[in-house]
């Protein structure tokens, strides 16, 4: 797989037949590794591991309703106190993180509500905080680590 930029973390593979597999630390499974889920295992662990999110504010692949039509969200980070804080938008490596991603997690997250998005392809990554007064984002230069949220 291809060397993404995220901080070193420690990710588990395993072969089965013939095919790659990656661990998800959240839903505690052996998944098929494939590029999307590359990028989205590592953005787990950097959210975890370099943000000190607490594994269990991570939820993965939760089904949302946008325009009456069914939707997967990658990652969603809830607080349980202050509800949704960032909404993740993970995209394969080979994916350019244009004007259509950033739509589509704009429409997410007007159902979602979270405080933050951040979108990656595992080579760039963008990062958002919501104006909810003005229902608009603003571009930042990284997520703040969670004891400062």
């Amino acid at each position: 797989m291809e060397k993404l930029n995220f901080p070193p973390s420690t990710i588990s593979l395993k072969n089965k037949e013939n095919k790659p597999y990656i661990f998800d630390p959240i839903r505690k499974k052996w998944l098929l590794c494939t590029p999307e889920e590359w990028v989205r295992i590592h953005c787990i662990n950097y959210l975890i591991d370099f943000l000190a999110c607490p594994a269990s504010w991570v939820r993965i692949e939760n089904e949302i309703r946008v325009y009456q039509t069914l939707k997967r969200i990658d990652i969603l980070v809830v607080h349980p106190k202050k509800g949704n804080l960032i909404l993740v938008e993970c995209k394969a490596p080979s994916v350019k993180i244009d004007q259509k991603v950033f739509d589509q997690i704009a429409r997410y997250n007007l159902e979602v509500k979270s405080k933050y998005m951040m979108l990656t392809n595992g080579l760039n990554h963008y990062f958002c905080k919501m104006d909810d007064q003005n229902k608009r984002y603003s571009f930042i230069e990284t997520l703040p680590k969670f004891n400062e949220i």
